[in-house]
């Protein structure tokens, strides 16, 4: 019996809040990663690589295509992303939750390869808000931003799909609502029994 980490899928329309929760989880949870994808997209202000994304070329991308490096890959506003097989495997071995920042079509992939991964949506509070959140980052045209909103809709018509919903109203009642997802599956029995064997053995002992 084995003590793997768990992979979580985490998706949600751009603007959604997906990101800066995941960051604050990383922060707070042990033992709970998030695995860095590899994009041909221009790198934004403030990203660094590495942390938020290794940026690489469409010929780059291409060669790891074809070398089967990428355990999910997918096209998204005419870039591509891809999630390396060999980092996500390497954590997930040690132990260690690991969550993939991915779309629905990433997401059917992970899901058909492994299938004990769970799934976790993120909404918005309405439409109104959405679109607020992304005209308040400041990095998008409006072009870009009317086309997200439209993709928008793609994206949340896909959420049937998924093991659980939050709703990203206000950001520390998602937050809860997702670390209790984490902390709650972490005490299935299939974790708890090689976790807490010695224990488990004692305490039959002495009965």
């Amino acid at each position: 019996m084995t003590n793997n980490g768990t992979l979580y899928i985490i998706s949600a329309p751009s603007g959604a809040g997906k990101t800066s929760l995941v960051k604050q989880m990383i922060t707070d949870i042990k033992h709970l990663t998030v695995s860095v994808s590899h994009t041909t997209r221009p790198q934004r202000p403030g990203e660094k690589e590495g942390r938020d994304y290794f940026f690489i070329s469409v010929d780059e991308f291409k060669v790891m295509l074809d070398r089967q490096a990428f355990l999910e890959q997918a096209r998204v506003f005419d870039n591509f992303y891809g999630t390396a097989q060999k980092t996500v495997e390497d954590n997930l071995q040690k132990g260690i939750d690991v969550i993939l920042e991915i779309d629905w079509q990433g997401a059917q992939q992970i899901k058909k390869i492994l299938p004990g991964s769970v799934s976790i949506f993120i909404l918005p509070p309405s439409t109104a808000i959405l679109e607020q959140r992304l005209r308040n980052r400041g990095q998008d045209s409006e072009a870009t931003i009317a086309r997200r909103m439209r993709d928008a809709v793609t994206e949340i018509s896909h959420y049937p799909e998924y093991d659980y919903l939050v709703v990203n109203a206000e950001f520390a009642e998602a937050l809860a609502a997702l670390k209790s997802i984490i902390l709650a599956h972490r005490m299935r029995i299939e974790r708890q029994q090689q976790a807490l064997l010695p224990l488990l053995e004692q305490l039959l002992a002495d009965a």
